[in-house]
């Protein structure tokens, strides 16, 4: 790819991007601090993943995704997971109507752009696989009918990461359906006065309205022609080799911590996530800091831990700082 395409893709994503720094100023009208999650929110928007939020209560993790939807204008809802809830609950279910003596569907909350999946790991099994139906095949079926859910279609699902009694642990293979797994911290000191200020006040500032939901479709299209390097795709592939063969990279220490490495869907949400950061960081090219920002988010939840691991009280984020400082940066 020669120079010239390269500043013509660069000066087209530039303007392209713009809404970028619009969204962002919006969003931190409501939420106070959190740049790191509203960021992730962006990428898993841009990229069409979806996102897992880790953290304990009261962070803004609903209000967060909440904001986003209102600045893009779009259906949101919220589904409050529960040990007794059903996938007819999430999904819909067929009524039988007396008047007209036939079934009807009645389409559940999954039919939104934003699907807010609270505390996802209290609910059981089929409840979470029919959610993940929904994520992965971006459809739902009732009764015979297949139904298409409306695109952009975002699954935010939180979990409390203090382990209570009576949650049901999402099993591997669904984890490694979601794009980024977010954990959200607490806010620093001037931003939690700044919160309080705010909730004293009584003063809450709204979102507006700043985008159409075809705006992000077609945001997602120029993210795509964001340009990759080969030397890029082959940093992407080492990375996430390293968590499966980590000899081949001098890392023989780390054999015994890891169970199971991640998936080939972590290389395509690794490019993925690149490129949409390289979006917001409004420049039409990856570079290698672009994959080792959005590298704990896409590999933390994809990295199985051994039982030696835990003893030792090592965590994936050890291990993919580890993996980052031994593989070579092209």
């Amino acid at each position: 790819m020669d120079t010239v395409n390269i500043k013509e893709l660069n000066e087209r994503i530039q303007k392209e991007s713009a809404f970028v720094d619009i969204l962002s100023m919006e969003m931190t009208k409501v939420i106070i601090g959190q740049k790191h999650l509203v960021e992730n929110l962006l990428i898993g928007l841009l990229a069409g993943g979806h996102i897992l939020l880790e953290g304990v209560p009261g962070l803004a993790k609903t209000l967060a995704i909440n904001t986003l939807a209102s600045c893009i204008n779009a259906r949101f809802s919220r589904i409050q997971f529960t040990p007794d809830l059903l996938p007819a609950d999430l999904i819909g279910t067929m009524i039988y109507s007396q008047k007209s003596e036939q079934f009807q569907i009645k389409k559940g909350p999954v039919f939104a752009n934003f699907v807010l999946a609270d505390e996802i790991n209290r609910s059981p099994a089929k409840v979470q696989s029919a959610l993940l139906e929904a994520m992965q095949e971006r459809q739902v079926t009732i009764g015979e009918q297949t139904f298409k859910l409306p695109e952009p279609f975002l699954v935010m699902a939180t979990q409390n990461p203090i382990e209570q009694e009576g949650t049901y642990p999402l099993p591997e293979a669904q984890v490694d359906r979601f794009m980024l797994k977010v954990v959200v911290t607490y806010p620093r000191k001037e931003e939690e006065k700044l919160i309080i200020r705010m909730n004293n006040g009584g003063t809450f500032p709204k979102a507006n309205a700043v985008l159409q939901p075809e705006d992000i479709l077609k945001a997602r299209s120029v993210v795509r022609d964001v340009y990759m390097d080969e030397k890029i795709e082959r940093y992407i592939v080492d990375l996430v080799y390293a968590t499966r063969t980590p000899d081949d990279y001098g890392l023989k220490s780390l054999k015994d911590m890891i169970s199971y490495g991640a998936s080939p869907r972590a290389s395509i949400s690794l490019a993925m996530a690149s490129k949409a950061y390289a979006f917001i960081k409004r420049r039409g090219y990856v570079i290698p800091e672009d994959v080792r920002a959005v590298c704990y988010e896409v590999l933390r939840h994809r990295i199985g831990l051994t039982y030696e691991a835990e003893a030792e009280n090592i965590t994936s984020e050890n291990i993919i700082s580890d993996i980052i400082n031994a593989v070579e940066v092209p």
